[in-house]
């Protein structure tokens, strides 16, 4: 859906109850997907209205790959598929917050660990930017969940 340009539109999708996602020109609204139980940041990915009604229709969380132009059911090959528990948007509705319970062993992110955000850039005092770890351990190994190396 597109932008209303009216103010009384404007309000009604800010301040409203319905639910009126709006997707990008390439047809994608963006998801931050976090865990419903700590508010970690697990993922950040992308959604069709596909995907998006799939979510919504059976509780677990559905995306569109772009590097694969697919849709894709999250966990489906490694077992760690996401229940939904709570879907929010943020104030203009081009951007969705799903809270989820992962399942399996608790990894979200391809590499095997938790979250795809387990490294923090480091500026240095002449700004320069170095990626540090920060531990978190592999909870599975990519290559035998995939039958390949994926990271």
């Amino acid at each position: 859906m597109n932008t209303p340009n009216g103010s009384a539109d404007k309000t009604a999708l800010e301040e409203g109850s319905a639910f009126s996602p709006r997707f990008g020109a390439d047809g994608l609204i963006t998801a931050v997907v976090a865990d419903a139980a700590d508010g970690v940041v697990l993922m950040v990915a992308h959604m069709n209205a596909e995907a998006l009604r799939l979510t919504l229709e059976t509780g677990v969380a559905h995306y569109w790959s772009r590097s694969r132009a697919s849709l894709w059911k999250k966990g489906e090959t490694s077992g760690n598929l996401q229940r939904v528990r709570e879907v929010r948007t943020d104030c203009d509705q081009d951007v969705v917050l799903l809270k989820v319970e992962v399942g399996g062993n608790d990894a979200t992110c391809h590499t095997g660990r938790r979250s795809c955000f387990y490294r923090t850039v480091h500026l240095d005092s002449g700004g320069n930017a170095t990626l540090l770890h920060d531990g978190s351990e592999k909870l599975f190994d990519p290559a035998v969940v995939y039958g390949h190396d994926k990271s």
